[in-house]
């Protein structure tokens, strides 16, 4: 309430104004609190019970089992308070007293506006975690059950402040990557706290320990990024309240710094050497700082920001895009304004470090590791990178035809080199088994998806081609191009389809990891043919269309200087039906030449024994055969032989 207050949130009532009421008014924040609360500890018993406590063969232990009740508890109490967020929300709103509300305006609220839409989607997600956290033992459902958490804290962050201005790009990504790290690093330690046997204490806070390293660093960048945009210049962190909130959760986060720097260099190795005392008492302390920095979040999320607008100078393109509209383009402009997301970014370096560091390990064990896969790997990340963070990336949001062109990118040229990485190999030869053989490490989890019946589904040639194909007709031929653009989240959800779908593809026909399907190669070829066919053809329908696509989006955000829509949208359509020449070339060259390899080593097969077959005087296998068909022809002589008169 003191933050509430700080911040500015608990504004006066007015008389002649619409006010809400002071029930309303303190229990947003407090049910807001609430929420929040349930679903970090959903997210942390469900990580733990999963992935952080050894398990029974293919289930998880019994304290894992009895993390997953009390996840599924805490996740129904999640999805009643989102959905008494969208009663309270409605009433603060409209500035309605609860008791003068009717369920018809709540009703289009949860349906019609996106902070309704999302905290509605929220508590959908916690209900399916709360049922699945019930209706089985198992490992792999444990782990579903975490990640839909994950995915359900994320849906209020692309709403509110962070998506309500100017740099909504930079704004939301920090958010969203915010809000996981510290569900991730609150729950995770909360529920350590829950287990009782030493042991398993011990090897657990070990694996937190250095996942709760990695959650402080993006907590803080994300934290002090998207402060930066909320405040807009240094002296804000001072003179305005919001401000002192945030400096605020900065000396909170410094403290937790300290207190997990304690963490690993004094009690870890107490609990190793059974002595509990010190873990627990230095993590509830921890948790007590914790909590007051989730009153902060939740203080911020109701305090104005200093970034003030003036609805009667706000542009509504600035609203629309989340940034001004860009000059003309020119190279400088494409490449010298960059509108940088930070999931992307994130996603990109951690990539990066993750494939050079399992490459360091290989080779500080003597293995080697071919340059042309990491360099073949790291080029598709700068690509990505790039394509989604570069004045490109601005330029489209306007333009279909950039648009187009990011598209060709991100689903063809891209995933091509990023399955050249082979990065699943290098994971599986440079990732280390845990030392208890009853915790699933990464490792084991990466096998576990490989051999898993979805990711069968998915890498079957037929399914992939579908996917890949059947998204670009879907995407460009519907009203969904549009409803995606108008979206951060759906825009998001577009792009990283584009290169999931192309990765998935292409991994499918000259990927050299292992968990692929076996397929001859003379089908993998049909199927490339037919991906490209059905390239070319969505492009030559594209050309041939006379219709506007997304008219809603591309109208409302079209530039002065771009040449009209139908323009553009030839030029698009040009890019579409030209740009796959050359990748689809270079896939050709690469399966004629694993074709040509396979051949080559069944042939070394046949030779290798041959000769065995040669040094032992036995038959080898083609003689056995030669014999066969010998003896079959003989038979069928002497029976023709019988048969006349």
């Amino acid at each position: 309430m003191l933050a509430l207050q700080a911040g500015g949130a608990l504004a006066v009532a007015i008389p002649g104004l619409p006010d809400p009421g002071p029930v309303t008014t303190w229990a947003l924040p407090l049910v807001r609190l609430l929420a929040d609360a349930l679903a970090t500890l959903t997210v942390g018993m469900l990580v733990t019970a999963a992935f952080l406590l050894p398990g029974n063969g293919r289930t998880v232990s019994p304290h894992g089992w009895l993390l997953l009740r009390r996840a599924g508890a805490l996740s129904a109490g999640w999805a009643a308070a989102a959905l008494a967020l969208i009663v309270l929300t409605v009433s603060d709103v409209l500035g309605f007293p609860l008791q003068r509300l009717n369920g018809a305006a709540v009703i289009s609220f949860a349906s019609s506006i996106s902070q309704g839409r999302a905290l509605l989607l929220q508590a959908g997600l916690a209900l399916a975690v709360a049922v699945l956290a019930r209706v089985g033992v198992s490992r792999g459902l444990a782990a579903t059950a975490a990640v839909l958490a994950l995915v359900g804290v994320t849906p209020p962050a692309f709403t509110g402040h962070a998506a309500g201005a100017g740099n909504h790009q930079i704004a939301v990504s920090s958010l969203v990557v915010h809000v996981l790290a510290a569900a991730l690093w609150i729950g995770g330690l909360a529920a350590l706290l829950t287990v009782r046997r030493s042991r398993h204490l011990a090897d657990a806070a070990s694996r937190y320990s250095r996942l709760a390293l990695g959650c402080f660093t993006a907590v803080a960048i994300s934290g002090i990024t998207n402060a930066a945009v909320r405040l807009g210049t240094v002296d804000q962190l001072w003179q305005s309240r919001y401000g002192w909130l945030v400096a605020g959760k900065l000396l909170a986060l410094v403290i937790l710094g300290a207190v997990g720097a304690a963490h690993r260099s004094r009690t870890l190795p107490a609990l190793h050497a059974g002595r509990r005392g010190a873990f627990a008492r230095l993590a509830t302390g921890e948790l007590v700082v914790f909590a007051a920095t989730l009153g902060l979040a939740v203080a911020l999320s109701r305090s104005p920001t200093p970034v003030a607008r003036n609805p009667a100078d706000a542009d509504p393109l600035t609203e629309l895009l989340g940034f001004p509209m860009p000059a003309a383009p020119t190279p400088g402009t494409m490449l010298g304004q960059p509108l940088p997301d930070l999931l992307f970014l994130a996603v990109t370096a951690c990539a990066a470090a993750a494939y050079l560091a399992g490459v360091w390990r290989l080779r500080r064990a003597g293995h080697p590791w071919p340059i042309a896969r990491t360099a073949s790997w790291l080029t598709g990340l700068l690509m990505l990178a790039a394509f989604t963070g570069l004045g490109v990336a601005r330029y489209a949001y306007v333009l279909f035809s950039v648009h187009m062109a990011q598209h060709m990118v991100l689903s063809m040229l891209v995933p091509i080199l990023l399955v050249g990485g082979a990065p699943v190999t290098l994971a599986l030869r440079a990732l280390r088994r845990p030392t208890d053989p009853q915790v699933r490490g990464a490792r084991e989890w990466l096998l576990v998806i490989l051999h898993s019946r979805l990711a069968k589904l998915l890498t079957h040639p037929l399914v992939a081609l579908g996917i890949y194909t059947g998204s670009l007709f879907g995407l460009y031929f519907s009203d969904l191009l549009g409803t995606m653009m108008r979206s951060h989240l759906g825009h998001l959800a577009m792009l990283v389809h584009f290169v999931a779908a192309g990765y998935l593809l292409f991994w499918v026909l000259i990927g050299v990891d292992p968990g692929r399907p076996r397929v001859p190669h003379p089908i993998l070829v049909i199927i490339h043919l037919a991906a490209m066919a059905a390239h070319g053809f969505f492009g030559l329908v594209l050309m041939q269309t006379t219709t506007i696509l997304a008219p809603d989006w591309y109208t409302a955000v079209h530039p002065t200087w771009a040449s009209p829509l139908a323009v553009d949208q030839k030029l698009g359509a040009s890019i579409a039906w030209a740009f796959g020449e050359i990748p689809a070339a270079v896939v050709m060259i690469l399966l004629v030449r694993q074709w040509i390899r396979a051949d080559q080593r069944e042939q070394a097969r046949f030779d290798r024994a041959a000769d065995r077959a040669e040094a032992t005087g036995e038959d080898d296998e083609l003689a056995r055969y030669n014999a066969f068909l010998a003896a079959a022809s003989r038979a069928g002589q002497d029976q023709h032989r019988g048969q006349r008169p």
